[in-house]
């Protein structure tokens, strides 16, 4: 095999996107050889690209190596499932699953063909910003963190982008609110930098901003074995955003915003000064250390890269599939906690949470405002901004 042949399941606003990048060569190792989606939505073929309607026909069609699935949330473990099942390599949209019961099946069933390459796309990861964090928190030069503040409050969105699909924002089609559509990015992340918490207490209000029933705006808190805690805020009601991560540390305070690390540093770490000084209300001396930032790289472009490559020459994963099962724990766990009204430990009780979920679809009354989808329309360059 010389070139990854790839199908492309969901043609929303994610998958067209996909569907450009693949187009525009970026990807050289991979071809896209067939996309699916509802009859509506299929645009006018390219050569060499065929289309599909029933996601089952184009597994089976055996014009296909691998699967890009970018289809709404609850779809991603049956796709995954049943083009795993069929012997397909499998990348799949964030977030893994909806909740940790279906993640644990779909790693189930990677599990059973482990000759096949399973990817997600965490495409942040490949961001030289977040390699450059967790480079530094896992040097241990910051010395024992002790707490953790991540605000990512530049997810705004408007009722328009609310009402521009059936399935968003409902319990029923999305499973959850900005934790389960914007922010698995930074709880990915935030479990990759920091590892996960030992306990998690969330706070979150449902259509707080907008006409939804889920999640709109969060403030979560995280307790660790060794002490430390972390407050992890985010919101689609806020503009303008303050996206901003501070670490407090021994050896002084990390702060990260877009492109930009600032480390005011300790001379002496305040443990140490604690203990030795004799005065009551000094502080130990500081210096300012700005740690430079790579250029940008390719994102999509790098995930889809090494997939190919892994598929290919086996190449190791940036970032393997099973690893999204925490980033859904944290998000699961902090709307438990919220439902219960109690601290939540972790490693949770996935099938608990699942039934939480299940009865919260089951009882809902809420009526969604839809748009004429016809009237939603985003360009290319609008829509990567919304990762920026």
């Amino acid at each position: 095999m010389e070139k990854v042949r790839l199908g492309l399941v969901g043609l929303g606003n994610m998958g067209k996107s996909h569907r450009a990048l693949l187009r525009s060569g970026q990807v050289p190792n991979m071809e896209l050889t067939a996309i699916c989606g509802r009859a509506a939505t299929l645009p006018e073929a390219e050569p060499g690209e065929a289309q599909f309607t029933d996601v089952d026909e184009m597994i089976r069609s055996g014009l296909i190596d691998a699967i890009l699935i970018a289809t709404p949330h609850f779809s991603h473990t049956t796709i995954g499932i049943a083009a795993l099942n069929s012997g397909l390599h499998v990348c799949v949209e964030k977030p893994l699953s909806v909740h940790k019961a279906d993640c644990e099946r779909l790693i189930a069933a990677h599990a059973a063909r482990p000759e096949l390459v399973f990817a997600a796309m965490f495409q942040m990861r490949t961001a030289p910003l977040w390699q450059e964090v967790r480079k530094l928190v896992g040097s241990g030069d910051l010395g024992t963190i002790r707490r953790i503040h991540w605000d990512c409050s530049d997810w705004f969105r408007s009722e328009f982008y609310y009402a521009s699909g059936g399935w968003r924002a409902t319990w029923k089609g999305e499973g959850g609110g900005v934790l389960l559509n914007q922010c698995p990015h930074h709880l990915d992340l935030f479990q990759w930098i920091f590892g996960l918490p030992q306990k998690v207490h969330g706070f979150c209000q449902f259509g707080r901003y907008h006409q939804i029933e889920v999640e709109d705006d969060v403030t979560a808190y995280f307790h660790f074995a060794d002490g430390s805690h972390a407050v992890f805020n985010t919101s689609t009601g806020e503009t303008p955003g303050n996206p901003r991560l501070e670490i407090i540390a021994d050896n002084g305070r990390v702060t990260v915003q877009p492109e930009k690390i600032s480390w005011i540093k300790n001379l002496v770490p305040m443990n140490q000064w604690s203990q030795e000084t004799t005065s009551g209300f000094a502080k130990p001396d500081t210096e300012l250390v700005e740690i430079p930032v790579p250029a940008r790289t390719g994102q999509h472009a790098e995930i889809l890269q090494n997939f190919a490559d892994a598929i290919l020459s086996g190449a190791p994963l940036l970032t393997p599939a099973a690893e999204g099962i925490h980033s859904i724990e944290l998000a699961n766990a902090i709307l438990l906690s919220s439902w219960l009204g109690r601290t939540i430990a972790l490693p949770m009780d996935a099938a608990h949470y699942e039934r939480e979920l299940q009865h919260r679809i089951d009882t809902s009354t809420f009526q969604k405002k839809i748009l004429d989808p016809a009237k939603f329309s985003v360009s290319q360059e609008d829509f990567a901004k919304s990762f920026r």
